[in-house]
């Protein structure tokens, strides 16, 4: 596949507003309406619990495009229902599907499966457009850097995910619970033949990159109601215990809401200091806390990772500084060696853009990258 061509094509084609068909690839693009129940009334507390910040005026359960949105689907162009699927999840604070469309062609490609292109809460759009739009944001840059002392990595691409976590760094794990149960929901429907792609009993698994692949951690280990028992995962770019990650990046969060995200959870959270009587110490959040600290519950973080080790595959790149190899190695353990692969490419690359579509870039090179990855992952799901 020719990365940087198809993304452009693909892009073109792409609307949240219309079904599209690709004809060369026989493929279809749905977009599907998701209006969240599962969990509703819950979340509902937990945000209302969470203060507004200057740059977004709302409180967060006010926010209408985050409970009723579109996800989509790259369909197989078929009549007959699917008793397959692949869920794909993105990375942290990301606006536009644009630079997956080709991972889920891929997929959706060659396994023959629907791949649905679901969007974690708050992102993508799930959230006001506002906030990724640089003539209204750069204005709270400028206010931010003036709010904070030797303030880094603050950009308008960053500024709307860094005030709010840093106004309260809860808002992480309030919309990772709700992800998951957003999941719990979708899954469920598409097991019990609701969902109008899919057949009852449709066995479903995860590609999942960036902090998609925590959130899939999360729901592996939690697994709601059983839906994920069989579940298979591939993980790209993901998989690191959070301590051992590192978000402060132009593009997704700067340095002094980062800083004070991680030090909120590794010992804040943990200690359950600071956290409202509204969260539950349930079996979510008991593992959530079992992918934070690599000392906390240890045994049961380790013992789950190596009982699903067959099902479980992962690809880190060796200059991805956002998502180490070494943060990976301490969320496995022992299952690494049988689940986890490094990998390093030819050509400069990032965590955020391990296929680079812009500027000068030996194309070549690229396509071969992609392909080694999606190869993999395709023959694993």
């Amino acid at each position: 596949m020719e990365v940087s061509t198809r993304t452009k094509y693909l892009n073109q084609l792409f609307s949240y507003e219309r079904k599209t068909e690709i004809a060369d690839s026989k493929l279809e693009i749905i977009p599907f309406r998701f209006t969240q129940t599962i969990g509703a009334g819950e979340i509902e507390s937990f945000q209302k619990e969470l203060s507004e910040t200057n740059f977004c005026q709302m409180a967060d359960n006010h926010i209408v495009e985050n409970k009723h949105f579109t996800y989509m689907v790259f369909n197989p162009l078929k009549r007959e229902k699917s008793g397959e699927a692949i869920i794909l999840l993105h990375g942290l604070n990301e606006r536009t599907w644009e630079k997956y469309l080709t991972w889920a062609e891929y997929l959706a490609m060659t396994t023959g499966k629907p791949v649905i292109l679901f969007p974690i809460a708050f992102h993508m759009n799930r959230s006001p457009q506002l906030w990724s739009d640089p003539r209204a944001a750069s204005p709270w840059v400028s206010r931010r850097k003036e709010e904070v002392a030797d303030l880094c990595n603050s950009t308008f691409a960053n500024v709307a995910l860094s005030c709010r976590i840093s106004e309260n760094p809860l808002r992480f794990y309030a919309s990772g619970r709700e992800s998951v149960y957003n999941l719990w929901q979708l899954v469920q429907d598409i097991k019990t033949g609701v969902h109008p792609l899919f057949k009852e009993g449709t066995s479903i698994n995860l590609f999942a990159y960036s902090i998609g692949a925590f959130l899939s951690q999360i729901l592996l280990l939690a697994n709601p109601d059983g839906l994920f028992t069989d579940s298979r995962l591939f993980m790209f770019c993901g998989g690191s215990i959070f301590s051992q990650m590192d978000g402060r990046a132009r593009d997704i969060m700067d340095r002094e809401a980062f800083d004070r995200m991680e030090h909120y959870f590794t010992h804040s959270f943990i200690e359950r200091t600071s956290v409202p009587a509204t969260f539950k110490n349930d079996f979510l959040e008991q593992a959530f806390k079992a992918m934070i600290r690599p000392d906390v519950m240890k045994e049961f973080r380790e013992k789950f990772f190596q009982s699903a080790s067959d099902r479980i595959r992962a690809i880190s790149l060796k200059k991805d500084t956002v998502i180490p190899t070494t943060g990976i190695f301490s969320a496995l353990g022992k299952a690494s060696d049988k689940i986890l692969k490094e990998m390093d490419f030819l050509y400069p690359y990032s965590h955020q853009v391990p296929f680079p579509i812009r500027g000068k870039v030996d194309s070549a090179a690229v396509n071969q990258a992609f392909t080694s990855v999606f190869s993999q992952a395709a023959s694993f799901l």
